[in-house]
């Protein structure tokens, strides 16, 4: 294998035409330019230049060379430029995976503020249900994920960043349930409005209502956070949802929220990374964000 250095001499000569302005553009001094080309010439067993009295021309062996020297270092000057770019954040990509509801109420503010920070950056939003995420990450798709705790997985560290507030709510059609608790095994019998299976929040009140003794089917089920709230809000059941993703319809009185007696446990959602891949600058940066942004983050760390 021909040493690097001697290819970029023989670039750097092959430009310039002359040994004593290639020396000069690599600070070297010329009988190492001529000593480079030597030993390239050897190494080969061809002639790469002519020599002339006023420097040095391409043989044709020479030429065939440099049409591949050429290219292969504009790529290695490309690549340079792009591993700064990546240093400055003025370049690379961001690749995040959650669910719907967790881009668009967590994530989403912190998303436009990372943006008008680094317009350069590329971000790429990945949706699903937290196994999706969490089978995402291990295939090397994203850099992080934003999922339901817990996550049990050699492969997967999590780390606790908020923790959120279940709840039950229904529209005015369910108005006089509202005024006070309401036993599991009558909310197990009303029309129940669920997130499909797989999901984490799915299983989460599954096991709720096992607990205390209930199997419940869901009446309607979608795969969408949004769709439930209006489904529960025009009537057709009892949506379970995040308590702060549907905060406004609460106060306006457009949702009411039923109220078990028994409680629903708060739950935490997790920053998901690979053990064994180091973050890219740019997720390392957004985490940062993220970090500061929730201080119940710095506190479970």
């Amino acid at each position: 294998m021909i040493n690097l250095e001697w290819y970029r001499i023989f670039y750097h000569t092959a430009k310039a035409g002359n040994l004593t302005k290639a020396a000069q553009e690599l600070y070297i001094t010329q009988p190492s330019v001529s000593y480079a080309i030597k030993q390239m010439e050897e190494a080969f067993g061809v002639k790469l230049f002519h020599r002339q009295s006023k420097g040095v021309k391409l043989t044709v062996e020479g030429q065939a060379l440099l049409d591949y020297v050429e290219p292969s270092f504009s790529l290695l000057d490309a690549g340079e430029s792009k591993l700064n770019n990546l240093k400055r954040l003025t370049g690379g990509e961001l690749r995040v995976g959650a669910s719907d509801s967790l881009f668009k109420h967590m994530l989403l503010p912190h998303l436009d503020s990372f943006h008008a920070e680094y317009p350069d950056i590329r971000i790429r939003l990945s949706h699903g249900k937290t196994p999706d995420i969490v089978h995402r990450l291990k295939e090397g798709q994203i850099d992080f994920g934003i999922v339901h705790m817990p996550i049990v997985d050699p492969q997967i560290e999590v780390t606790a960043f908020s923790v959120i507030q279940d709840c039950f709510v229904a529209g005015g059609t369910y108005k006089e349930l509202g005024g006070s608790s309401i036993t599991a095994e009558k909310l197990g019998a009303l029309p129940l409005l669920l997130l499909s299976q797989g999901s984490s929040t799915r299983r989460f009140v599954e096991q709720w209502f096992a607990a205390q003794g209930i199997t419940v089917e869901a009446d309607i089920e979608l795969g969408s956070i949004d769709l439930l709230v209006e489904c529960a809000r025009r009537g057709f059941g009892v949506a379970f949802v995040t308590r702060s993703f549907v905060q406004e319809e609460l106060e306006t009185g457009s949702l009411i929220e039923l109220k078990p007696f028994e409680p629903i446990m708060p739950r935490s959602v997790g920053i998901a990374i690979r053990r064994d891949m180091p973050l890219s600058l740019a997720a390392s940066q957004f985490l940062t964000t993220l970090k500061n942004a929730f201080p119940a983050w710095n506190d479970s760390r």
